[in-house]
């Protein structure tokens, strides 16, 4: 193993790595607000839109986010819409990771205790006031180990940004194993980034749900 050549290439993993949690920040982030609104569309059966939310579900969670890369990437300058490959990047992380969030609200919103919801009704909380302070608190705590899991997935995902010409992770990997030809090396510090970034955000969903699980046992007791 050339650790030397480890050494002097970690800058540009660190420089790669800064890229890629920012990318995938702002993937999450998106994905996060609209899964909700689209749960929310879900749960309560607008007409029309729930229609269309379900087909773009389907189609998001059923394509690989490297077929949506291609189409943002390759597919729409042909009718005149040029992206960057930041831009397809980020788009494409949030028409795929909202699909997946969407998912995870909707099944917190929909274990809800329906006595919780009267409970607020007859004590004359407006819906807006029963939504935060009543439905959404709960629904989280529940959602909060599918949102963790989908959040791992898609950071793990932009591994295939590459594709796009973004100098992501994967990308300084393959262009330092085609000029220098140290594959167990790159391959290495590759992985070590990956752990850096994924590793701390497994941590915290766990003590996150931890938490929520002791105040939501605590509170049942406290009203016992």
């Amino acid at each position: 193993m050339n650790w030397a050549f480890m050494l002097e290439m970690l800058p540009h993993y660190a420089e790669a790595a800064k890229l890629t949690v920012r990318i995938g920040l702002m993937g999450v982030g998106g994905s996060l607000v609209i899964g909700l609104i689209l749960a929310f569309i879900r749960v309560e059966k607008i007409p029309v839109l729930n229609g269309i939310t379900k087909c773009y579900i389907e189609l998001s969670r059923n394509t690989p986010l490297l077929i949506q890369l291609f189409f943002l990437y390759f597919g729409l300058p042909k009718i005149g819409i040029v992206l960057s490959s930041e831009t397809c990047a980020v788009a494409g992380l949030i028409f795929l990771g909202a699909s997946y969030m969407a998912e995870s609200f909707r099944s917190g919103l929909e274990a809800v205790s329906k006595g919780q919801i009267e409970a607020a009704k007859s004590i004359g909380l407006t819906k807006s006031a029963m939504l935060r302070h009543v439905i959404l608190p709960q629904a989280m705590a529940i959602a909060v180990p599918s949102i963790g899991a989908n959040m791992i997935f898609l950071l793990k995902e932009t591994s295939v940004f590459s594709a796009v010409a973004l100098a992501d992770l994967m990308y300084v990997a393959k262009d330092l194993i085609g000029i220098y030809y140290e594959t167990d090396e790159a391959l290495l510090l590759l992985v070590l980034s990956y752990l850096v970034i994924l590793v701390p955000v497994a941590v915290f969903f766990s003590l996150l749900e931890r938490r929520l699980r002791h105040g939501i046992g605590r509170s049942a007791l406290s009203k016992s």
